[in-house]
């Protein structure tokens, strides 16, 4: 990767003009211009300031620090690691204080990390080989084998799924060869997209939210996500109930070495 070529691409990408990106980092224009174009070598603090300026992943700015070669200023700890034991004592707080509404934490790459036992609702009737820890949550959304046969706006909700995986291009080719075409007609969607899910304990209408660890300098826990489903409507608040009240959700999910 050729950095100063990476860093205008970024800078491009965000819309940002060399005068903006240039304040931000507490320089000037010309050597930004300088830097972009290869006539100077920024230092390894001033590429730190950039990317933070750019407010790129961690990932990412580990990726830049390298291509201007300097070794990566931000860890990768496995999240099985005795430093992380606080965050997996939080992750289980939480799956679990959302019951008995469904709640599920992924990686980076959207691979199941935990879910609670509610998760169990909304998974039923899929194959086997996508469900589970270590299985991709947005294949499991969209594939025939999946939850699609049983999501009743699919076309809205794989949208929603699709603009969220700009940066995995090979999944979102994947998964976008099974999205029914959007009909133009279709009503507003509101406040949020729903998702409108068949299940056995009747039609449940749902939306969701997406926690992240905000403050995050591990690469690992910048990328976890922990998405929440929560009741639209009070029908489907008495289903998610009910179904945890006759004990068929199933048990909380941990991925093999994660938790």
């Amino acid at each position: 990767m050729d950095f100063s070529r990476a860093l205008r691409e970024r800078r491009t990408r965000r819309r940002l003009s060399q005068l903006d990106l240039a304040l931000r980092a507490g320089t000037t224009q010309r050597h930004l211009s300088f830097i972009e174009s290869g006539r100077s070598v920024p230092g390894r603090n001033m590429v730190v300031r950039l990317t933070e300026s750019l407010e790129l992943p961690l990932r990412e700015r580990n990726e830049l620090l390298l291509a201007a070669g300097y070794a990566p200023v931000y860890p990768e700890t496995p999240l099985d690691a005795p430093a992380l034991a606080p965050v997996r004592t939080a992750i289980d707080h939480v799956l679990t204080g959302h019951l008995p509404y469904p709640a599920v934490v992924v990686d980076g790459a959207g691979d199941l990390v935990a879910a609670n036992a509610a998760f169990g609702v909304v998974t039923e009737g899929a194959a086997e080989e996508l469900v589970g820890p270590g299985r991709n949550v947005y294949r499991l959304a969209l594939h025939p084998d999946g939850l699609a046969p049983r999501v009743r706006n699919l076309a809205e909700w794989a949208r929603h799924i699709l603009a969220r995986l700009g940066h995995m291009e090979e999944l979102r080719s994947e998964l976008a060869a099974y999205v029914p075409p959007l009909d133009p007609s279709a009503a507003p969607l509101g406040f949020a997209v729903p998702l409108r899910l068949g299940s056995s304990h009747g039609e449940l209408h749902l939306t969701t939210t997406v926690t992240t660890f905000a403050t995050a300098v591990d690469v690992t826990l910048a990328e976890l996500k922990l998405e929440a489903f929560l009741p639209a409507d009070g029908a489907t608040a008495d289903a998610l109930t009910a179904a945890a009240g006759t004990g068929t959700c199933s048990p909380v999910v941990q991925a093999p070495g994660n938790m």
